[in-house]
């Protein structure tokens, strides 16, 4: 049976269809009839070859859609499945529940082929149940978006905490509405003057355009594609903060190292976050209403939604459906 789907077959190319036949149906994996994929902006730096040559990509990692086949599931089970579809299970890091630090962890759609198609097979541990009330086309985006800026926010930062979200797009205006579910104190920061109600709607008390005020912020996640100004910052972070890169900035961060250690401050990334987690993140949006604000169209005109996505047109997710 033949899988069908839409890929690049070299860099910087158009999507085209697609059909390849799938990996054999292994004993711990399940089978996915894909009804919904988002789209991401490292869907585009695949396409574009950004990340090495992977040719021929079907991109596509935040996926939802009913089971087919597996052990795990029932049948027409609602599930969904992220960046990460594989990890060796074993390791160090696997025990931990930690999969996504797995030297074996396996991308869902580089060197595998991803959501923008009609079916998928992953390891069954990388599937996860999507609750009643979250409907499809806004969940998608939470499979990798969503759990890539709740990890931070459940790692260093509580309710009463002050946090900084830089850049108000696919990542940033959901970082927003988890950081308010959180009980967090919420600052934006955008240079679109137009996009202040929306951010304020999504959970932003504080809306800047300029530059942050020294001292006032104790969590700081740049969802944006750029490096900042570190020393302006940094000096906006509080005693032990701590700043967070999200965003696949081209550029190096130039920090100062002076600004780390008056503060005893901290500069780290994060990436996605573990199975475990990712079971958290869902029900937490389901319990406070967290919804990628999308912009749905039929799986045929994928090129057309990356090429959105590929100019920063989008708002703030566009969703592929089957």
């Amino acid at each position: 049976m033949a899988f069908h789907a839409y890929a690049a077959k070299k860099a910087k190319a158009h999507l085209k269809p697609f059909d390849y036949e799938p990996k054999p149906l292994g004993e711990h994996d399940v089978e996915i009839a894909i009804t919904h994929c988002g789209v991401c902006h490292s869907d585009v730096h695949l396409v574009d070859g950004d990340w090495g040559d992977h040719f021929p990509v079907v991109p596509g990692h935040e996926i939802i859609g009913t089971v087919v086949a597996g052990r795990k599931f029932k049948k027409s089970e609602r599930v969904g499945v992220g960046w990460q579809c594989n990890s060796c299970g074993e390791c160090e890091y696997c025990r931990a529940g930690e999969e996504v630090l797995c030297a074996a962890n396996a991308a869902t759609c580089q060197g595998n082929f991803g959501g923008f198609a009609d079916l998928i097979r992953v390891n069954e541990r990388f599937a996860f149940r999507i609750p009643d009330a979250l409907p499809s086309e806004t969940a998608a985006p939470l499979l990798c978006g969503g759990v890539t800026v709740y990890t931070p926010l459940r790692n260093f930062a509580s309710a009463g905490s002050r946090v900084g979200v830089i850049g108000i797009g696919g990542l940033g205006h959901l970082a927003l509405q988890f950081a308010k579910a959180l009980g967090c104190e919420v600052t934006a920061f955008s240079r679109s003057v137009d996009k202040e109600r929306e951010a304020r709607r999504f959970g932003a008390a504080h809306f800047v355009t300029g530059a942050p005020r020294k001292g006032s912020l104790d969590l700081i996640l740049n969802t944006a594609h750029a490096a900042p100004d570190m020393g302006v910052y940094l000096g906006a972070l509080r005693p032990k903060g701590v700043f967070c890169q999200l965003g696949a900035a081209p550029d190096p961060l130039s920090v100062p190292a002076f600004a780390l250690i008056v503060g005893s401050r901290t500069v780290t990334g994060s990436a996605i976050g573990s199975p475990a987690v990712i079971r958290e993140m869902l029900e937490v949006a389901a319990r406070h209403g967290v919804a990628a604000k999308t912009e749905g169209v039929p799986m045929r005109e994928a090129d057309a939604a990356l090429d959105k996505t590929r100019k920063n047109a989008a708002r703030y997710r566009m969703v592929l459906a089957n």
